[in-house]
């Protein structure tokens, strides 16, 4: 048998992008030749990394599942113990961020953000936003659209919309995840092999592109949230990006400034590490409390009855291992010289019904006190009328200052096993099942439908909640759990809940409810346990086929 010598020829091309996505009006202003050149390098020269992330959080998410807890790291304990260095910390707009308000970048919505009153808008087109072909571009139009004081939306109604106020909020825009993908967009490597794109580098090249030079000209600068974070590593590699994007276009290193969301475990014993990998870029760091609910149910689901939690509802803030947390990002926010923001409560006004909105703002009001008196310099609101209410809390304790990152909280000593202490000691209800598997379907038809931001039942869910929603379900099943009527949760008796809520939904022609049953059967209910309900959901549902 002849054995092959020399060197093996490998055929290899040029890297490219493409369209896939039908071109709707105005799309081109967006999917320029110069803006899809860029997506080209940033394919070219991440896409291989965020691949090797994305095998890194797999793995560590099986070392969990079989007995191994996360823990600070041995190899970084270097930099948690050097007391020298910063973040570069807040960029001009971004010293005061007392409200943060969160929502989708729909025209509608991106208009009622800027006249919120708000001193920063979390433009998101992750988690409240549906990744629909149309959401994705024309959210980055609405964006463009609003930094160049030229966005105005008619509605079907008739009903005009514009910005009106004199001072608008600092827009801060999240990108989707890594493990989300663009199907619209195609990238075809050196090697001829083509794939969808990254939903993050799609979103923020979009952005970056279109927007840093004219958001720097109107006195702010290109500002991003970063979601769903596990790693230092994963850190670096956004901080090579931001690097390659500064020098891509010519503006000075350091000028994006980046807020990493803390709303997975792993991430939480990294904190510090995170902070290091990004100093250059960092302004902060968040409590994204819905998600890290969701990242310990996942990371958990399957070590047994004393990892189980009870109803979403009992979850709360102060319960140790959330108030562990949250302690602990403040104090390693304010070591570093990075703002600490709060999370967003669920709770959200009903204009036309007085009682829920008074009960909202209770609620509301008492979660932000907590958080200012903790030490955060800002938090989340979903709702324009809660920017008041949280407004008042942090007034009363920052005053005129506009933050407090010089308070350091050098009285809170967190350990590992205060991040793991799951316990809580209150029951599954009967209630708790079922308002999960409702609010998962009925999240889930309204996210088929193109909104990814949903009030029901007098709270605000998103992906997040969502997903804590069908993960407890499937927790429930797998972990042989009951409800404290005795009431044993199995597949079947979720299969009648499905029932039921299907028949409690006010269903219309064109509704979503049929294939947001199946859905949640699949992610509530199946053997396996997607690591994402929206990968699936995107993939059947989402991607435009002609």
């Amino acid at each position: 048998m002849r054995t092959r010598t020399g060197p093996i020829s490998v055929q290899t091309t040029e890297p490219s992008i493409a369209v896939a996505g039908r071109m709707r009006p105005r799309y081109d202003e967006i999917l320029t030749p110069e803006a899809l050149a860029f997506l080209t390098e940033l394919h070219h020269r991440f896409g291989g990394r965020r691949h090797d992330r994305l095998a890194d959080r797999m793995r560590r998410r099986f070392e969990i599942g079989n007995g191994h807890d996360p823990r600070f790291r041995d190899d970084t304990a270097h930099i948690r113990e050097d007391d020298e260095w910063t973040v570069a910390g807040a960029g001009p707009g971004l010293e005061d961020r007392r409200v943060e308000i969160t929502g989708p970048t729909d025209p509608k919505m991106t208009i009622n953000a800027m006249n919120s009153g708000a001193r920063v808008w979390l433009a998101d087109q992750e988690d409240a936003t549906s990744p629909t072909w149309t959401n994705v571009i024309e959210g980055q139009l609405s964006l463009r659209d609003a930094i160049r004081g030229e966005l105005e939306f008619t509605s079907p109604e008739g009903k005009q919309y514009r910005v009106t106020a004199e001072r608008t909020p600092t827009i801060v825009m999240r990108p989707r995840g890594w493990h989300l993908t663009e199907h619209h967009i195609r990238f075809t490597d050196r090697t001829g092999r083509e794939m969808a794109a990254s939903g993050s580098l799609v979103d923020f090249g979009l952005y970056f592109f279109h927007n840093a030079q004219q958001l720097i000209a109107n006195g702010r600068g290109p500002y991003f949230y970063i979601a769903k974070l596990e790693s230092s590593e994963e850190a670096k590699l956004w901080d090579d990006i931001f690097t390659f994007s500064e020098q891509y276009i010519g503006i000075p290193h350091g000028t994006i400034r980046a807020t990493v969301l803390i709303e997975t475990l792993p991430a939480a014993f990294e904190m510090e590490e995170i902070l290091f990998e990004l100093r250059d870029h960092c302004a902060g760091l968040n409590a994204g409390r819905w998600d890290y609910i969701f990242s310990i149910i996942k990371n958990y689901r399957g070590r047994g009855a004393r990892f189980v939690l009870p109803d979403r509802s009992e979850v709360t803030m102060t319960v140790p291992f959330m108030r562990a947390y949250t302690e602990l990002l403040v104090k390693t926010c304010h070591k570093r010289g990075a703002f600490a923001i709060g999370g967003m409560s669920a709770f959200i006004p009903n204009r036309r019904d007085p009682e829920v909105t008074a009960r909202a703002v209770e609620k509301v009001a008492a979660d932000k006190k907590r958080e200012a008196g903790d030490g955060f310099d800002g938090t989340w609101v979903a709702h324009p009328d809660l920017i008041p209410t949280a407004m008042a809390e942090f007034d009363a304790v920052l005053g005129d200052k506009p933050n407090q990152v010089d308070r350091q909280r050098d009285d809170v000593h967190v350990t590992a096993a205060q991040l793991l202490d799951v316990h809580i000691g209150r029951p599954v209800t009967a209630q708790g099942v079922h308002d999960n598997v409702s609010v998962g379907i009925r999240y889930i038809e309204a996210w088929l439908r193109g909104l990814g931001a949903v009030a029901l039942d007098n709270l605000m869910e998103d992906a997040a909640t969502a997903e804590i929603s069908r993960s407890q379900v499937w927790q429930w099943i797998h972990q042989d759990r009951s409800t404290d009527d005795g009431t044993r949760i199995t597949r079947e008796y979720i299969e009648e809940l499905i029932e039921r809520v299907l028949g409690e939904v006010d269903r219309r022609d064109g509704d979503r409810f049929d294939d947001a049953a199946d859905l949640f059967r699949e992610v509530a209910c199946g053997e396996d346990f997607p690591a994402f309900l929206t990968i699936p959901a995107y993939s059947r549902f989402l991607i435009e086929t002609d």
